[in-house]
């Protein structure tokens, strides 16, 4: 990570000459305070407590030069948290240099994509490592190192990716929630490739929208980033041990707008040293536009999600179903409001979850997140979260 920290940095001095007479600077960022409540206290040890709160900050850093052909963007991020010291952790979210041409476009550093148009799961979301400490949603990543040369054509624009190190997912610690009853030891992290985390993964995509539609294909070969975790003894304590696989894949996103209907799909093969696997997301959204002559807009969808390897898959939908409305008002707070179900078809267990937010004022947000996990089969991975029932508020204070 160092060495892309400062070639970025080198990409920016080296075009300073350049940026003497036009050169654009901006700051700007959030300070967020998040407290959150447990409906009970956690199932393993160090779990004995309903309430945590934390603090984080996340400034941004902006200048452009060259008539905006260049920009350099740096985005650090830290969480100070009350429990769980795993949690207490700082990351670089972005620092790249981009140079702009007529039809193409040149990104170096450190930075975060998202592939996907789906709801409950994006399959095809492989760039980014998921900082998951953050949250269980998939919003959260952790800064990936690379290099991306992206073509605009009228065919479509095509990405390259060059990914020098491997960044392990977070995990929460002894004190935290959201967790197995071992926690994952860093010491105890395996990789198929041979050089471990310095492997250097390469990455493709296509996407072009025609008509109703809008298309991704990529291509994907290196570092797996969701791990596979393994119990193991380390000094006389039961701990998980992360082992990342090397793997290929190739995958499909693909979106058809038809009037009030958005029709949705998540296509994946996957090669990996055990196995070979599809696994699909398919759905659609309809939304009712003006409710009752309001700017009230209101979505309802639903979602399947299917994996080939079944209950052995470490996929967050390996059979399962989830129905969620949206709620837009439209409004000047930008009050917006999510909720959704999602129902497994293997363990016939379900979890249900509300998200939330609206600004107060010009430089505030207030979120509220809730989640329920009605597990009661033990051979259900989401057992673990069995008395993880949480709601959060975050105030999100702008500058």
């Amino acid at each position: 990570m160092k060495k892309m920290v400062y070639l970025a940095i080198i990409g920016g001095l080296l075009m300073q000459p350049a940026m003497a007479d036009d050169v654009f600077f901006e700051a700007s960022g959030k300070v967020s305070t998040e407290a959150t409540i447990y409906a009970h206290e956690g199932q393993f040890a160090n779990q004995d407590y309903r309430t945590n709160f934390s603090l984080a900050i996340e400034p941004e850093f902006y200048w452009d030069w060259n008539g905006q052909q260049d920009s350099l963007t740096f985005k650090p991020f830290f969480r100070k948290d009350q429990r769980d010291n795993a949690r207490t952790h700082a990351d670089i979210r972005e620092f790249n240099w981009v140079h702009l041409n007529d039809d193409w476009e040149l990104r170096t550093g450190i930075s975060s994509v998202f592939w996907g148009v789906t709801e409950f799961q994006n399959l095809v979301d492989v760039i980014n490592q998921k900082d998951a400490v953050e949250g269980l949603d998939k919003e959260h990543k952790l800064g990936q190192p690379m290099i991306n040369l992206s073509f605009v054509k009228d065919w479509g624009i095509v990405d390259v990716y060059v990914l020098p190190g491997f960044r392990e997912q977070t995990s929460a610690g002894t004190n935290g929630r959201f967790r197995a009853g071992a926690v994952v030891d860093a010491s105890a992290t395996t990789y198929e490739a041979s050089n471990n985390s310095k492997h250097t993964d390469l990455a493709g995509r296509w996407a072009h929208s025609f008509d109703v539609y809008d298309m991704g294909v990529h291509w994907y070969k290196g570092t797996n980033r969701t791990p596979l975790l393994t119990a193991v003894t380390s000094n006389g304590q039961t701990v998980l041990s992360a082992h990342y696989q090397a793997i290929e894949q190739i995958g499909l996103d693909l979106q058809a707008t038809v009037g009030n209907w958005l029709w949705k799909g998540e296509l994946i093969h996957q090669t990996n040293p055990i196995e070979d696997f599809w696994a699909s997301q398919l759905g659609t959204e309809y939304t009712f536009y003006g409710l009752q002559d309001s700017a009230t807009d209101l979505g309802v969808l639903f979602e399947y999600g299917k994996d080939q390897r079944g209950i052995r898959a470490n996929a967050f939908m390996q059979n399962d179903f989830g129905v969620g409305a949206r709620l837009d008002l439209n409004n000047t707070q930008s009050t917006s409001l999510f909720a959704g179900v999602i129902y497994d078809l293997d363990f016939h267990t379900t979890s249900a979850s509300i998200a939330g937010g609206q600004r107060l004022g010009e430089d505030r947000k207030l979120s509220i997140e809730a989640q329920v996990f009605a597990s009661e089969n033990s051979s259900d991975p989401a057992a673990m979260f069995a008395k993880d029932d949480y709601i959060k508020l975050t105030l999100d204070s702008y500058f």
